[in-house]
């Protein structure tokens, strides 16, 4: 299977991805309160409901480089992704199990809430 024919990535796949050479970009879909609280080095936040004012920028971001989406538990980010999806956007995975499951998994100095 060819990684754009799945939806979703691991933690560790995403981690993976974003430390590679030519990194993937790791968006954030947050609110800000939930970022002030907890939050992966390096992430972009873009509160969900500010995704569909920043198309342009997420459709420039991808032509350069895979977008790895992040929420809380994996939900938002998975609906985002397909709505991205819809529009063009094919390079875009979900991390599922969000910010917590990273915490569990990848970075226990990731605060979970």
């Amino acid at each position: 299977m060819r990684i754009l024919d799945k939806m979703e990535v691991t933690p560790a796949e995403a981690k993976s991805r974003l430390s590679t050479e030519n990194a993937a970009i790791l968006i954030d879909i947050r609110e800000p309160e939930e970022f002030a609280l907890s939050r992966i080095d390096g992430a972009v936040l873009i509160p969900m409901q500010s995704i569909p004012g920043e198309i342009q920028r997420l459709e420039a971001l991808g032509d350069e480089k895979d977008l790895m989406v992040l929420c809380h538990h994996g939900v938002r980010s998975l609906n985002v992704v397909a709505w991205l999806r819809e529009r063009g956007i094919e390079n875009c995975f979900s991390v599922s199990g969000g910010i917590d499951q990273w915490s569990q998994e990848i970075d226990p100095s990731v605060p979970r809430y």
